[in-house]
């Protein structure tokens, strides 16, 4: 599967979350951070360890030693890193519209180039294409953690955007 990157500042924002739930070590949150986002984000030891570092410097996290795993570096969230990380959930929840647009927009991308006749991409023996097949995969793969991750079966929403918007009392102008 190939590794895609977060967007900037969601590493930090989860090692913190992780840090919060109890102490870990380096290895340890790259792999969480892979299963959170089903394997399409899998950090580096270069990118996680150096988070960790600067948390220690900012003193939002705090190295532990523990006696039946002495070479591995353990980290703890501190009481700073606890309202760094209150600080942080307050901004991540003004992401969500900011999600909703990546995932959005890269689907409208994938599906412009399987229909639009300006652009003329090849297909490739034995990989992924761009048509309806593995679009349809795609919004299939969508519906499926929908389902997973909220224990509901998915129904359609036959709102347009403005419909929906207006609904979930969201100001366009603001978006």
């Amino acid at each position: 599967m190939r590794k895609s990157g977060p967007p900037k500042g969601i590493i930090a924002y989860l090692v913190l979350e992780l840090l919060e739930e109890k102490p870990r070590y380096g290895y340890e949150i790259l792999k969480e951070i892979r299963e959170i986002s089903g394997g399409h984000w899998e950090p580096s030891y270069g990118s996680v360890y150096p988070i960790l570092y600067k948390f220690e410097e900012k003193g939002w996290a705090e190295r532990i030693e523990r006696e039946d795993e002495p070479d591995r570096k353990y980290f703890e969230l501190t009481d700073d890193g606890q309202t760094e990380l209150e600080n942080r959930r307050d901004d991540s929840a003004e992401k969500a519209r900011d999600f909703a647009d990546v995932i959005l927009g890269f689907f409208h991308v994938y599906a412009a180039f399987s229909t639009d006749e300006r652009f003329d991409i090849p297909e490739l023996e034995g990989q992924w294409r761009f048509d309806e097949t593995f679009s349809a995969w795609v919004v299939e793969q969508v519906v499926r953690h929908h389902e997973h991750y909220f224990d509901a079966t998915f129904e359609r929403i036959d709102d347009t955007p403005e419909e929906f918007y207006e609904r979930q009392g969201i100001d366009e102008s603001d978006s």
